[in-house]
């Protein structure tokens, strides 16, 4: 007897290479023991939350013997967590931000899904850059519609514009972009964003209809060497910004994230209303409770970044002297080298046998290139040294 869907049986036969190697790392991890393994597959922060997140536990504590102290609340969020992110937000992106521009969400994951829904006809098309985070497809597809991945521009990640333009069509609804990017660590600057708002503003004009630019930013906060994240806000009026405090706060299972519609854009609030709905009727109602407190009161701060820094100049000097060739990310906690020899799965394969996970390139649309997530303790990395070494010797 059938006991899935076709599509949901699909998804399980070809399911995220992430979750692969999740699996695979707990067979090593059984064999070998936890500290013989060096796990670079999952984006899982590691870091403690900063202070305030345990502040705001404790206040929030006082507070619940309260009637109601956790119970329904707007669709869209608590009021007071929309007004003081709108504030933070304001400053962050360079815009005026209302409180009505929001809609808080189950992390960035209901953000863009609840956009998804609020926007998508059977059909339509979200066009993305390659590589690109792995559920975006998953995603699409929950609502008719198909993803069309533009690979990036080779080894620096940067922006296809011309391609990109070629593959809009009348049926595309949405453009989505991830920067800093997972797996990459490419940050698009402000120019290649220009270059992209014109474009989208040139086909919203031919084609008589909204395209609109999602802006995947949850890693906004991680960049280094004094590289700067461009807001897509002030450079095109039917953009979305969405993101959530997974990374920021430390705070990846308390699943808190938002939407943040342009102030400028024509006609916001039947977008944010529509988001709004779609939060609702995909059963997500409204975002957790306690990580919406969690997060009004943690608003301005962040986890250590030096730690995190430390962490990828550790992860160059392990690749550079075993002979890998990376483009060095600007953001995120990613590296995304070239797979020696160009098969990806294969190259994997090879550093599993020295107790090393990491994910290949092709779960990203990226193939020939495997990521490694670099948001594990130092003494990991410095330990993976020798087993890259070996594994990058036998091919």
């Amino acid at each position: 007897m059938q006991m899935l869907s076709s599509q949901v049986q699909g998804y399980l036969k070809s399911s995220s290479w992430i979750r692969k190697m999740f699996e695979a790392g707990l067979e090593l991890k059984a064999k070998y023991g936890e500290d013989a393994v060096c796990d670079f597959s999952l984006g899982n922060p590691d870091l403690a939350p900063p202070k305030a997140v345990a502040q705001g536990l404790h206040d929030i504590a006082a507070t619940a013997e309260r009637p109601f102290a956790f119970g329904y609340m707007p669709n869209f969020g608590y009021p007071s967590t929309r007004k003081a992110l709108a504030g933070h937000l304001a400053q962050e992106q360079g815009v005026a931000v209302e409180p009505g521009d929001l809609v808080l969400t189950c992390g960035a994951a209901g953000a863009i899904n609840s956009l998804l829904r609020a926007v998508l006809e059977p059909g339509d098309e979200v066009i993305c850059p390659a590589p690109y985070f792995v559920e975006y497809g998953f995603y699409v597809q929950n609502y008719g519609g198909t993803l069309r991945p533009v690979p990036a521009r080779p080894l620096t990640f940067e922006l296809d514009l011309p391609a990109m333009e070629a593959a809009i069509t009348e049926r595309t609804r949405i453009v989505l972009i991830n920067s800093p990017n997972n797996p990459s660590g490419a940050v698009y600057t402000r120019a290649e964003l220009q270059g992209l708002a014109a474009i989208l503003a040139r086909k919203t004009a031919e084609f008589g209809r909204p395209i609109y630019l999602a802006a995947d930013e949850p890693y906004r906060f991680l960049t280094f060497d004094g590289c700067e994240v461009p807001s897509v806000l002030p450079l095109y009026p039917y953009s979305v910004v969405v993101s959530s405090f997974s990374k920021c706060l430390s705070l990846a299972g308390e699943r808190v994230g938002y939407a943040l519609v342009n102030p400028a854009m024509p006609d916001k609030a039947t977008l944010v209303a529509g988001i709004v709905l779609a939060n609702r009727i995909l059963g997500f109602v409204n975002a957790p409770a306690i990580g919406q407190m969690l997060a009004e009161r943690a608003l301005g701060s962040q986890v250590n970044l030096a730690v995190y820094a430390e962490r990828r100049k550790a992860m160059t000097t392990v690749l550079d002297e075993a002979g890998y060739t990376f483009t060095m990310p600007k953001g995120a906690f990613y590296f995304f080298p070239q797979a020696p020899g160009g098969d990806d799965v294969a190259f994997c394969a090879a550093l599993q046998e020295e107790r090393i996970l990491a994910v290949p390139g092709s779960g990203f649309g990226c193939p020939g290139f495997f990521r490694l997530a670099f948001c594990v303790g130092e003494e990991v990395i410095n330990r993976s040294a020798e087993g890259f070494a070996k594994a990058l010797a036998r091919f």
